[in-house]
Protein backbone atom coordinates (compact mmCIF):
# COMPACT_ATOMS: atom_id res chain seq x y z
CA UNK A 1 0.00 0.00 0.00
CA UNK A 2 2.93 2.32 0.65
CA UNK A 3 4.00 2.26 -2.99
CA UNK A 4 0.46 2.79 -4.28
CA UNK A 5 -0.02 5.70 -1.88
CA UNK A 6 3.29 7.24 -2.91
CA UNK A 7 2.32 7.00 -6.60
CA UNK A 8 -1.06 8.61 -5.92
CA UNK A 9 0.53 11.43 -3.93
CA UNK A 10 2.98 12.11 -6.75
CA UNK A 11 0.05 12.21 -9.18
CA UNK A 12 -1.64 14.73 -6.88
CA UNK A 13 1.54 16.82 -6.83
CA UNK A 14 1.56 16.93 -10.64
CA UNK A 15 -2.13 17.90 -10.78
CA UNK A 16 -1.66 20.62 -8.16
CA UNK A 17 1.38 21.99 -10.00
CA UNK A 18 -0.57 21.98 -13.26
CA UNK A 19 -3.46 23.84 -11.63
CA UNK A 20 -1.19 26.50 -10.13
CA UNK A 21 0.62 27.03 -13.43
CA UNK A 22 -2.75 27.33 -15.22
CA UNK A 23 -4.02 29.97 -12.80
CA UNK A 24 -0.84 32.03 -13.05
CA UNK A 25 -0.79 31.85 -16.85
CA UNK A 26 -4.35 33.24 -16.94
CA UNK A 27 -3.39 36.25 -14.85
CA UNK A 28 0.03 36.93 -16.37
CA UNK A 29 1.65 36.29 -19.72
CA UNK A 30 3.49 32.95 -19.72
CA UNK A 31 6.66 34.92 -20.46
CA UNK A 32 6.53 36.56 -17.02
CA UNK A 33 5.63 33.28 -15.32
CA UNK A 34 8.51 31.61 -17.13
CA UNK A 35 10.96 34.31 -16.08
CA UNK A 36 9.85 34.04 -12.46
CA UNK A 37 10.17 30.24 -12.48
CA UNK A 38 13.40 30.12 -14.49
CA UNK A 39 15.39 27.80 -12.14
CA UNK A 40 12.57 25.25 -12.19
CA UNK A 41 12.13 25.62 -15.95
CA UNK A 42 15.84 24.97 -16.42
CA UNK A 43 15.78 21.80 -14.30
CA UNK A 44 12.65 20.41 -15.99
CA UNK A 45 13.90 21.24 -19.49
CA UNK A 46 17.24 19.56 -18.85
CA UNK A 47 15.41 16.45 -17.70
CA UNK A 48 13.29 16.47 -20.85
CA UNK A 49 16.31 16.93 -23.12
CA UNK A 50 18.04 13.97 -21.48
CA UNK A 51 14.89 11.92 -22.02
CA UNK A 52 14.78 12.88 -25.70
CA UNK A 53 18.43 11.96 -26.14
CA UNK A 54 18.08 8.59 -24.38
CA UNK A 55 15.05 7.60 -26.45
CA UNK A 56 16.64 8.69 -29.72
CA UNK A 57 14.12 11.45 -30.41
CA UNK A 58 15.15 14.55 -32.31
CA UNK A 59 15.43 17.73 -30.25
CA UNK A 60 13.47 20.35 -32.16
CA UNK A 61 12.14 23.70 -30.96
CA UNK A 62 13.16 23.20 -27.33
CA UNK A 63 13.99 26.40 -25.49
CA UNK A 64 13.62 27.90 -22.04
CA UNK A 65 11.70 30.83 -23.51
CA UNK A 66 9.96 31.32 -26.82
CA UNK A 67 10.55 34.27 -29.12
CA UNK A 68 6.87 35.15 -29.38
CA UNK A 69 4.94 37.54 -27.15
CA UNK A 70 3.83 34.72 -24.86
CA UNK A 71 7.40 33.68 -24.11
CA UNK A 72 6.32 30.27 -22.83
CA UNK A 73 8.86 27.42 -22.71
CA UNK A 74 9.14 25.80 -26.12
CA UNK A 75 8.69 22.06 -26.27
CA UNK A 76 8.27 20.17 -29.51
CA UNK A 77 5.08 18.14 -29.18
CA UNK A 78 5.88 16.21 -32.36
CA UNK A 79 8.90 14.28 -31.07
CA UNK A 80 9.26 10.68 -32.21
CA UNK A 81 11.18 8.51 -29.74
CA UNK A 82 12.68 5.34 -31.18
CA UNK A 83 11.63 3.37 -28.09
CA UNK A 84 7.91 2.54 -28.41
CA UNK A 85 5.55 2.79 -25.43
CA UNK A 86 8.27 3.39 -22.85
CA UNK A 87 9.84 6.26 -24.82
CA UNK A 88 7.09 8.82 -24.07
CA UNK A 89 6.94 7.62 -20.46
CA UNK A 90 10.68 8.11 -20.03
CA UNK A 91 10.51 11.56 -21.60
CA UNK A 92 7.67 12.43 -19.23
CA UNK A 93 9.32 10.91 -16.17
CA UNK A 94 12.81 12.44 -16.32
CA UNK A 95 11.69 16.10 -15.94
CA UNK A 96 9.64 15.06 -12.92
CA UNK A 97 12.57 13.08 -11.53
CA UNK A 98 14.88 16.05 -12.03
CA UNK A 99 12.49 18.42 -10.24
CA UNK A 100 11.88 15.88 -7.47
CA UNK A 101 15.60 15.41 -6.88
CA UNK A 102 16.13 19.17 -6.80
CA UNK A 103 13.21 19.60 -4.36
CA UNK A 104 14.70 16.93 -2.09
CA UNK A 105 18.05 18.75 -2.05
CA UNK A 106 16.49 22.18 -1.49
CA UNK A 107 14.33 20.97 1.41
CA UNK A 108 17.17 19.14 3.14
CA UNK A 109 19.89 21.73 2.52
CA UNK A 110 17.94 24.98 2.91
CA UNK A 111 14.50 24.35 4.36
CA UNK A 112 14.97 21.95 7.25
CA UNK A 113 13.75 24.46 9.91
CA UNK A 114 10.51 24.91 7.95
CA UNK A 115 10.16 21.26 6.95
CA UNK A 116 10.35 20.13 10.58
CA UNK A 117 7.17 22.12 11.33
CA UNK A 118 5.14 20.47 8.56
CA UNK A 119 3.16 17.50 9.99
CA UNK A 120 4.20 14.42 8.04
CA UNK A 121 1.36 12.37 9.53
CA UNK A 122 -1.16 14.39 7.52
CA UNK A 123 -0.03 12.49 4.42
CA UNK A 124 -1.45 8.99 4.81
CA UNK A 125 0.72 6.03 3.84
CA UNK A 126 -2.39 4.05 2.91
CA UNK A 127 -5.07 4.86 0.36
CA UNK A 128 -8.54 5.59 1.77
CA UNK A 129 -10.70 2.44 1.83
CA UNK A 130 -14.01 4.16 2.53
CA UNK A 131 -15.85 7.42 1.91
CA UNK A 132 -15.30 8.41 5.55
CA UNK A 133 -11.56 7.80 5.19
CA UNK A 134 -11.52 9.88 1.99
CA UNK A 135 -13.11 12.88 3.70
CA UNK A 136 -10.83 12.44 6.69
CA UNK A 137 -7.81 12.57 4.39
CA UNK A 138 -9.25 15.63 2.63
CA UNK A 139 -9.57 17.42 5.98
CA UNK A 140 -5.99 16.44 6.75
CA UNK A 141 -4.85 18.14 3.56
CA UNK A 142 -6.47 21.40 4.67
CA UNK A 143 -4.70 21.01 8.00
CA UNK A 144 -1.47 20.39 6.10
CA UNK A 145 -1.88 23.60 4.10
CA UNK A 146 -2.58 25.52 7.33
CA UNK A 147 0.47 24.03 9.04
CA UNK A 148 2.62 24.85 6.02
CA UNK A 149 1.37 28.44 6.12
CA UNK A 150 2.22 28.71 9.82
CA UNK A 151 5.66 27.22 9.22
CA UNK A 152 6.35 29.80 6.52
CA UNK A 153 5.07 32.68 8.64
CA UNK A 154 7.23 31.69 11.61
CA UNK A 155 10.39 31.17 9.53
CA UNK A 156 13.50 33.23 10.17
CA UNK A 157 13.67 35.62 7.24
CA UNK A 158 16.90 37.12 8.44
CA UNK A 159 18.57 34.02 6.97
CA UNK A 160 19.25 34.02 3.24
CA UNK A 161 18.57 30.29 3.24
CA UNK A 162 14.91 30.94 4.04
CA UNK A 163 14.45 33.22 1.03
CA UNK A 164 16.35 30.85 -1.26
CA UNK A 165 14.29 27.91 0.00
CA UNK A 166 10.97 29.67 -0.56
CA UNK A 167 11.87 30.87 -4.05
CA UNK A 168 13.42 27.64 -5.29
CA UNK A 169 10.61 25.52 -3.88
CA UNK A 170 8.03 27.62 -5.74
CA UNK A 171 9.99 27.28 -8.99
CA UNK A 172 10.57 23.55 -8.69
CA UNK A 173 7.14 22.48 -7.46
CA UNK A 174 5.20 24.43 -10.08
CA UNK A 175 7.45 23.09 -12.83
CA UNK A 176 6.43 19.55 -11.87
CA UNK A 177 3.51 20.14 -14.24
CA UNK A 178 3.69 18.07 -17.46
CA UNK A 179 5.08 19.51 -20.66
CA UNK A 180 2.55 20.08 -23.47
CA UNK A 181 2.25 17.13 -25.80
CA UNK A 182 3.26 14.46 -23.29
CA UNK A 183 0.60 14.57 -20.59
CA UNK A 184 -0.31 10.89 -20.99
CA UNK A 185 3.33 9.85 -20.88
CA UNK A 186 3.85 11.98 -17.77
CA UNK A 187 1.06 10.29 -15.81
CA UNK A 188 1.77 6.81 -17.17
CA UNK A 189 5.41 7.17 -16.10
CA UNK A 190 4.41 7.83 -12.49
CA UNK A 191 2.27 4.71 -12.29
CA UNK A 192 4.88 2.60 -14.07
CA UNK A 193 7.65 3.85 -11.81
CA UNK A 194 5.52 3.04 -8.76
CA UNK A 195 5.03 -0.51 -10.05
CA UNK A 196 8.73 -0.97 -10.74
CA UNK A 197 9.67 0.29 -7.28
CA UNK A 198 7.16 -2.13 -5.77
CA UNK A 199 8.69 -5.02 -7.70
CA UNK A 200 12.14 -3.96 -6.55
CA UNK A 201 10.89 -3.91 -2.95
CA UNK A 202 10.13 -7.62 -3.19
CA UNK A 203 13.86 -8.21 -3.65
CA UNK A 204 15.25 -5.61 -1.28
CA UNK A 205 13.96 -3.40 1.57
CA UNK A 206 15.91 -0.43 0.18
CA UNK A 207 13.09 1.00 -2.01
CA UNK A 208 10.65 1.04 0.91
CA UNK A 209 13.21 2.69 3.17
CA UNK A 210 13.94 5.27 0.49
CA UNK A 211 10.25 6.20 0.19
CA UNK A 212 9.85 6.42 3.97
CA UNK A 213 12.89 8.69 4.13
CA UNK A 214 11.41 10.92 1.42
CA UNK A 215 7.96 11.14 3.05
CA UNK A 216 8.68 14.45 4.88
CA UNK A 217 9.74 16.01 1.57
CA UNK A 218 6.53 14.69 0.01
CA UNK A 219 4.52 16.34 2.79
CA UNK A 220 6.31 19.68 2.36
CA UNK A 221 5.78 19.58 -1.42
CA UNK A 222 2.06 18.82 -1.16
CA UNK A 223 1.50 21.37 1.60
CA UNK A 224 3.38 24.00 -0.39
CA UNK A 225 1.42 23.38 -3.60
CA UNK A 226 -1.91 23.33 -1.75
CA UNK A 227 -1.08 26.69 -0.23
CA UNK A 228 0.01 28.08 -3.60
CA UNK A 229 -3.20 26.85 -5.22
CA UNK A 230 -5.41 28.40 -2.53
CA UNK A 231 -3.63 31.74 -2.83
CA UNK A 232 -3.70 31.51 -6.64
CA UNK A 233 -7.45 30.84 -6.72
CA UNK A 234 -8.15 33.81 -4.45
CA UNK A 235 -5.87 36.02 -6.55
CA UNK A 236 -7.48 34.78 -9.77
CA UNK A 237 -10.94 35.54 -8.41
CA UNK A 238 -9.91 39.06 -7.43
CA UNK A 239 -8.22 39.51 -10.80
CA UNK A 240 -11.32 38.48 -12.76
CA UNK A 241 -13.58 40.69 -10.62
CA UNK A 242 -11.29 43.69 -11.12
CA UNK A 243 -11.10 43.03 -14.85
CA UNK A 244 -14.88 42.74 -15.07
CA UNK A 245 -15.41 45.97 -13.15
CA UNK A 246 -12.87 47.75 -15.36
CA UNK A 247 -14.69 46.64 -18.49
CA UNK A 248 -18.06 47.62 -17.05
CA UNK A 249 -16.73 50.99 -16.02
CA UNK A 250 -15.40 51.60 -19.54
Amino acid sequence: MLFLSASIWVLIIVVLAWAVDYQWSRMLKPRYVNIALLPGTLVATLGRVVGLLITGAKINNTALMGDDDRGAPLSDAGYEPKIPVFGPMLIGFLPLLACGTAIYLVVNLLGDPIAQKVPVEKIAAETPQSLEAFWSQSRSLIDLAEATSQAIRSADYDRWETWAFAYLLICLTVRAAPFPGNVKGHFAAILTAGGLVWLASTLSPAPGAMIEQSWPVLAVTIGWLLLLLIVSLVARGAFEIAKGLARGGG
